[in-house]
């Protein structure tokens, strides 16, 4: 099992920054990929960025140039660095990690971080 710990979501003003942060603790491969995914009301959830333990990144066409995903691979730790955020920002972030041991492959998602963007 894989148990995935969200920090640093809150209520920020549009143009504000935010930098959560998840950790990742239990059986997770040394190989693998962790990311934000957000969701709001109604929605789908869908990818805000990703990044792989070597270090290849991915992001929503919506949070480029503006959000940066980082990783400490020792602590099993990824950060997504939000800034110029928009009130369309605003949505409980997920992290999730994913990952192949032999054959299997394991999905894990956290709890959930609301990121709220006033106007």
């Amino acid at each position: 099992q894989v148990q995935l710990v969200e920090s640093g979501g809150g209520l920020v003003q549009a143009g504000g920054s935010l930098r959560p942060s998840c950790a990742a603790s239990g059986s997770i491969s040394s190989h693998n990929t962790m990311g934000w995914y957000r969701q709001t009301p109604g929605n789908t959830r869908e990818l805000g960025a990703s990044i792989t333990s070597g270090g290849s990144t991915n992001y929503a066409d919506s949070v480029k140039g503006r959000f940066a995903i980082s990783r400490d691979n020792a602590k099993n730790t990824v950060y997504l660095q939000m800034n110029s955020l928009k009130p369309e920002d605003t949505a409980v972030y997920y992290c999730n990690a994913r990952f192949v041991q032999g054959i299997r492959p394991y999905n894990y998602w956290g709890q959930g971080t609301q990121v709220t963007v006033s106007s």
